[in-house]
């Protein structure tokens, strides 16, 4: 009982203790914060921080009290803090170490315009308000800003990759660039940002480049720029001098200059080629080979003969060069096997030439145009006629029907048979039929005219006879509906006619002859195009619009005539200015007809309904819509003619596709051809290693097998 007594008198003495000791602890940091208080209190302006293991969340508390600023602090802001000053720091200075305590640990203060500071995780804060400052603001230290630098003389999208490596990217650093402005967009601490831009500013001197132009005397602008050119290119395939010295050349045909834009030391190297290479040539007679890119050596030998001339009549006109100009004459000559052209003349007339040559061998643009018909037809008639017959004499006739009385009644008694003479049955003496009767010269009835006439008639016709009258009634109606679309479309070169025909060749007769005796006619025929045809020539001007000289024709044949064949023809001739892909009406046509043709007996006809009865009447209406719309594109490179292409390529693989699932109803859809898919990549054969690798694996794979089926 004893011991047990005093174990407990002794845990309670030890647990008061403890109470003790953590009292004293708060004790003496109250004290030490008090003496921070303290002196701030004695100076103003002095303050002497000095933290340990203290939670940051009070940290900014303290710091917000000396500072007399309202501090709001991020629930993700934890940590304890553990720093000291030996120094005594102004207000300034004091702010400044508690940004960099923040920046330390991970966390930024972003300062509001009502006095607030925002106590926020580093990576959350370049999406803040954060303040933007320009080239005059004096911000420094760890305080976060963003700052928009313009950049004169190199492209920013080069540059931003470099100051992303100098940015802190993971914490609340951020480097962004705008391409249309040339303008980068810093986003971080102040004393990061002020020294990105200073890199910047360095840099942007650095690519600074002046730009010197070159009069040249005697050599051609756009040679000379060749031939630096060339001397620049890396050679060996290793790479060469930087490409900041390596400068830009540009020859000015107008003035015979050559524009060089560098370094000073590029510009100064360039420089001494071009007038070492501008040199007077030693000989007077001199022959050059020109090999054209885009031009036809022959279409340019006229041009280039009259230019000469032109050029050799001025100087004969001035006297210090009519002695000169005298000694020799300048020939061209085309050689068409290689497209060049082979002159010789004086330097100064070579270079004349070589400088038209340059300008008229230039590529040339084309333009795909597509022409859209569109027209259509629709029909309705309606007819309905009585014509009487009477045997005794006497019968109603119309012709605005499909078939007359008198051709009915023409070709009916022409199918009427006819009998002769009746020769009577022979019988033998037991009154046994020994030959039938028969008629003697019996024809039977032509139903030829009778065939053209029902063949000619559309609807329903029926007739009625009664003793000695008979009618025939007739009614028909006519309903039609054409839609026709057509889209011809043709690419040509720049100036260049085209021709488009969708179609057929007709014969028709243009001339018949007979011989001496009226027999074998000789007929003389032509056959004439009929279909969609198209012919144009564009001219593009400047800027994106197109000239075009038009000529549209849809023709088709419309049936025979008394003489030959008719065809419908619907033609349009035009210039027009269009903007590149715009559409234009070339013309268009809206026709209503509407026809009513009634025959009637007089007086009968008139009779209210019974004149129906004595009368045929024929309606007809017709309306037709034609329109022609045409659309120029202008093709300046492959791409867009290749994007064309693909375009028009997967429409009728589309259509394929579409035609092979719906089937065929009496065959097997494997006759339906597909497209194979558009594939414009060159795929090369493979290499003899390659192939003999592939050859190899095969080998090999088929042992496996082999080896496999006899386990």
């Amino acid at each position: 009982m004893v011991s047990n007594l005093n174990v407990s008198v002794v845990k309670h003495i030890a647990h008061k203790f403890k109470q003790l000791k953590q009292m004293g602890l708060v004790i003496v940091t109250a004290v030490i914060f008090s003496g921070i208080f303290a002196i701030g209190q004695a100076s103003a302006a002095q303050y002497s921080p000095n933290f340990k293991g203290t939670e940051i969340t009070e940290f900014v508390n303290i710091v917000g009290k000396n500072l007399k600023k309202t501090m709001i602090v991020d629930p993700n802001v934890r940590g304890k803090v553990n720093v000291r000053s030996y120094d005594l720091l102004s207000e300034q200075q004091y702010y400044q170490f508690f940004l960099n305590v923040l920046e330390v640990y991970g966390f930024a203060a972003v300062e509001m315009d009502n006095n607030i500071i925002k106590v926020i995780r580093n990576k959350d804060a370049k999406t803040s308000s954060i303040p933007v400052v320009g080239n005059s603001s004096n911000v420094a230290g760890d305080e976060m800003v963003t700052r928009i630098v313009e950049v004169k003389n190199v492209t920013v999208r080069e540059l931003v990759p470099l100051l992303r490596q100098l940015s802190d990217q993971a914490g609340g650093g951020n480097v962004t660039n705008y391409d249309p402005a040339n303008v980068i967009m810093l986003t971080g601490t102040a004393a990061t940002v002020n020294r990105l831009v200073k890199i910047i500013e360095r840099v942007d001197r650095a690519g600074d480049q002046d730009v010197e132009i070159i009069k040249l005397q005697y050599a051609s602008a756009g040679e000379m720029v060749r031939i630096v050119e060339a001397m620049n290119k890396p050679s060996g395939g290793k790479a060469g001098q930087p490409t900041f010295l390596i400068p830009k050349i540009v020859a000015d045909e107008r003035s015979n200059s050559v524009i060089v834009s560098g370094e000073v030391q590029a510009r100064a190297r360039v420089s001494r080629l071009v007038k070492r290479l501008d040199s007077e040539l030693e000989t007077s007679g001199n022959t050059r080979i020109y090999y054209l890119k885009y031009a036809k050596a022959e279409d340019l030998v006229k041009v280039l003969n009259g230019v000469s001339k032109t050029i050799a009549s001025e100087e004969k006109s001035t006297k210090t060069k009519s002695r000169n100009s005298s000694k020799s004459e300048t020939s061209i000559e085309a050689h068409e096997s290689t497209n060049s052209l082979v002159i010789t003349g004086q330097p100064d007339m070579l270079l004349s030439l070589e400088s038209v040559i340059r300008q008229l061998d230039v590529p040339r643009a084309q333009v795909h145009i597509e022409a859209i018909i569109v027209e259509v037809f629709e029909s309705d008639g309606a007819q309905l006629g009585v014509q009487w017959y009477s045997e005794a004499g006497g019968f109603t006739q119309f012709t605005n029907g499909p078939a007359s009385l008198s051709n009915v009644a023409g070709a009916g008694k022409a199918a009427e048979s006819t009998k002769g003479e009746f020769v009577p049955a022979l019988l033998n003496d037991n009154n046994e039929v020994i030959q039938e009767g028969y008629y003697k010269n019996e024809t039977k009835g032509d139903y030829t005219l009778l065939a053209q006439v029902l063949g000619s008639v559309s609807g329903g016709m029926f007739g009625v006879m009664k003793n000695d009258w008979g009618a025939i009634v007739q009614a028909v109606s006519s309903d039609t509906n054409s839609n026709i679309l057509a889209t011809p479309s043709i690419t040509t070169l720049d100036n260049e006619e085209a021709y488009f025909l969708v179609g057929q060749e007709v014969p028709i007769i243009t001339g018949s002859q007979t011989g001496s005796n009226n027999s074998n006619p000789f007929q003389t025929v032509d056959r004439q195009e009929v279909g969609i045809k198209l012919l144009v020539t564009p001219q593009i001007n400047e800027g994106n619009g197109v000239q075009l000289t038009i000529e549209q024709e849809v023709s088709s044949v419309s049936g025979a005539t008394g003489v030959d064949i008719s065809i419908n023809k619907r033609e349009i001739k035009t210039s027009v200015m269009v903007e590149n892909g715009a559409t234009v009406i070339l013309g268009g046509l809206i026709d209503e007809d509407v026809q009513e043709s009634v025959q009637k007996v007089p007086l009968l006809g008139d009779i209210p309904f019974i004149g129906h009865l004595f009368s045929s009447t024929s309606n007809s209406v017709r309306k037709r819509n034609l329109m022609v719309f045409l659309r120029p594109t202008i093709i300046t490179d492959a791409q867009v003619m290749n994007s064309m292409a693909k375009e028009k390529y997967n429409f009728m693989r589309a259509d394929e596709i579409r035609k092979q699932e719906e089937g065929l109803s009496l065959m097997s859809d494997e006759h339906l051809p597909i497209l194979p898919e558009w594939n414009d990549d060159l795929s090369l054969p493979p290499s003899f290693d390659e192939y003999q690798d592939t050859l190899q694996k095969e080998k090999q794979s088929k042992a496996e097998q082999l080896d496999e089926n006899n386990d």
